[in-house]
């Protein structure tokens, strides 16, 4: 607090560097400015971070001209960590984010209807939003292809993912990530900071994936692991019940309300 009772935001340095482990766990202290009415989030709401981005670098520039949110290790803060670790993607493999992932994830995968983008020839069969929520203009190729956000495709081949998940890293015979890497995945990274920085009751956080460690408000089972989509889609995985729940959605503001109204039928309705 400030003359005059104002709040005032006091810039220090890092004590360390980020890490690829705090990007992927969400303990960067790069942040998202919708949640929580923060200095540091609102900074962030100020800068537009995502409008007017023509390529990864355009990205990295706006975010370094911005303070963190807490000290990189310390804190679980879900922000624009997954953007940059798309622009590390796009600096290691020298090749735009788009293509790297059509080539080594979506069409090997089979995931054929999943893109950055609806072409023209293809939008009716895009899902309409409900109200108020509308879409831009979807049918052109974005100059920059996010990390974090801007994939539509089908329940399909998001079952084709999960599947790939579910089995250890495979699926129809082609191995595409280690078994050990979908472990480290899906295990809670988090530790001693989920009890006060977790996605939710019951929920650490592992690379990825928001993982269940204990009680939670919605019913599953050790060890499941989930995420959602900003326009409503969710998705879960059971290990133990070798069970995959796919929810596409056009209304963010129902999103949670009917994945836990999805989870609770579902479960409701195992037989053992």
């Amino acid at each position: 607090i400030g003359a005059g009772g104002k709040r005032e935001l006091v810039v220090v340095p890092a004590k360390r560097a980020i890490t690829v482990a705090d990007l992927l766990r969400h303990t960067s202290g790069l942040t998202y400015g919708y949640v929580g009415g923060s200095l540091v989030k609102q900074g962030y709401v100020d800068a537009r971070i995502l409008e007017g981005l023509r390529n990864g670098g355009d990205l990295v520039a706006k975010l370094a001209k911005l303070p963190l949110s807490a000290e990189p290790g310390t804190a679980w803060d879900y922000g624009h960590s997954t953007d940059v670790l798309g622009v590390l993607i796009e600096r290691v493999s020298s090749r735009p984010l788009d293509e790297f992932l059509e080539r080594r994830i979506l069409r090997p995968l089979g995931m054929n209807d999943t893109r950055f983008f609806v072409p023209k020839s293809e939008r009716a069969r895009l899902a309409a939003p409900l109200p108020p929520m509308r879409f831009a203009d979807v049918s052109e190729r974005p100059g920059f292809a996010a990390g974090g956000h801007g994939l539509y495709g089908t329940a399909a081949d998001y079952l084709r993912f999960a599947q790939m998940l579910l089995n250890g890293g495979a699926l129809d015979g082609v191995r595409f990530l280690k078994r050990e890497t979908v472990a480290a995945m899906t295990t809670d990274q988090l530790g001693p900071l989920g009890a006060q920085h977790a996605p939710g009751p019951g929920y650490g956080f592992g690379l990825g994936f928001a993982v269940r460690t204990g009680d939670a408000e919605v019913p599953g089972s050790p060890g499941d692991y989930y995420w959602s989509g900003w326009a409503g889609t969710f998705f879960w995985i059971d290990p133990r019940e070798r069970l995959i729940g796919i929810m596409m959605l056009q209304a963010p503001e129902r999103g949670y309300e009917c994945w836990v109204r999805m989870r609770t039928a579902v479960y409701g309705a195992l037989i053992r």
